[in-house]
């Protein structure tokens, strides 16, 4: 089990490649939304107990993005990610794409989770142990 505070923040290195880019030359849209699931994903694997990730999927229900500036090819880039507050079955996550070199902020995303069953693939609630780790108190 993580002793992992929540808030506090878990990062993934990323380097902007050739399948990244658009015709306008810089990282297409539809990129983030999969370092999104990406930074996410590897956040819940990292800190989740083994039980945890044999039991409990998450599908996201919404996701809002601000483009800030524009990443390009070769780009070192770090995700960012942490964890919002939860109501009833609908966790939040917060994800930022920093280019370390400059110290910009590329974008910034919200994101809305549900846990599912892995056995089902429908919503289910979770323990109080996973609202602790992976959500803010209101």
């Amino acid at each position: 089990m993580s002793s992992e505070m929540p808030g506090e923040r878990f990062e993934v290195p990323i380097t902007v490649a050739a399948g990244d880019i658009d015709l306008f030359d810089h990282v297409n849209n539809v990129v983030y939304v999969r370092w999104v699931q990406e930074v996410s994903t590897a956040h819940w694997l990292a800190r989740a107990t083994e039980e945890e990730r044999a039991a409990i999927g998450w599908v996201v229900v919404r996701h809002e993005i601000d483009y800030q500036s524009a990443a390009r090819l070769g780009d070192e880039l770090v995700a960012r990610t942490w964890v919002g507050v939860a109501e009833k079955n609908i966790f939040e996550r917060f994800v930022e794409f920093v280019r370390p070199g400059d110290g910009k902020t590329v974008a910034r995303a919200r994101t809305l989770w549900c846990p599912i069953d892995l056995r089902t693939l429908r919503p289910m609630r979770v323990g109080r142990e996973i609202y602790r780790r992976f959500s803010l108190p209101r």
